[in-house]
C-alpha cells in the first residue's frame, strides 16, 4: 500500500541542479546497526533543497544522527516526508506552515553524523501510522519515485 501511495504522488526532486537519473539506490545499504532506508543525494554544500510536494511542514529538528532535519507531511498526511543533514534553513521556514512543491526549505550540508567532506540530502520516506508521528512510520523506499520526478 506505502509504495503504491508514493508512486501515485508527482514529486519534485529535491535538490537543484541534481538529474534524477544520477541518484544512486542506497535504501538498502547497510549502516552500523541498521540499515540506511533513505537515498542519500550529493551535491555541494549550499546546494538549495526544495520540498518534494504539497503539505504541512510538521517538525524542525537538530538531531545528533540526522543534523539540521525537516519533516514535512503530504496533503492527505499519510506519507511523511524528511530532508536531513542541512547546512540550514531557508529564511522564514517554520512549524506547522504549508508548503508547496518546490518551495525552499533548506541548503544541503553534513550536519548530525554525516561526513564533513561529503555534503549531501539524506532523505526518506515513511509512511505514517494513524497516529501521525512525525518520527515514526514504515520506511519505503523513495528510489522510483525520485528517478521519475521532475
Amino acid at each position: 500500500m506505502g509504495q503504491a501511495l508514493l508512486a501515485a504522488r508527482s514529486l519534485r526532486f529535491p535538490v537543484d541542479g541534481v538529474r534524477p537519473e544520477s541518484v544512486r539506490d542506497t535504501f538498502a545499504d547497510g549502516r552500523p546497526d541498521h540499515r540506511h532506508e533513505a537515498l542519500d543525494i550529493m551535491a555541494p554544500r549550499g546546494t538549495p533543497v526544495r520540498a518534494v510536494d504539497d503539505g504541512r511542514l510538521v517538525k524542525l529538528f537538530d538531531s545528533r544522527h540526522g543534523g539540521l532535519t525537516v519533516y514535512q507531511f503530504d496533503p492527505s498526511e499519510q506519507l511523511a516526508y524528511y530532508y536531513a543533514h542541512l547546512d540550514g534553513y531557508a529564511a522564514g521556514i517554520r512549524e506547522g506552515m504549508q508548503l508547496w512543491r518546490g518551495d525552499l526549505i533548506g541548503y544541503v550540508g553534513s550536519s548530525g553524523n554525516a561526513a564533513r567532506d561529503a555534503p549531501h540530502l539524506h532523505f526518506a520516506v515513511f509512511l505514517l501510522g494513524p497516529e501521525k508521528q512525525w518520527w515514526k512510520g514504515t520506511p519505503l523506499n523513495p528510489y522510483s519515485a525520485l528517478r521519475a520526478a521532475r
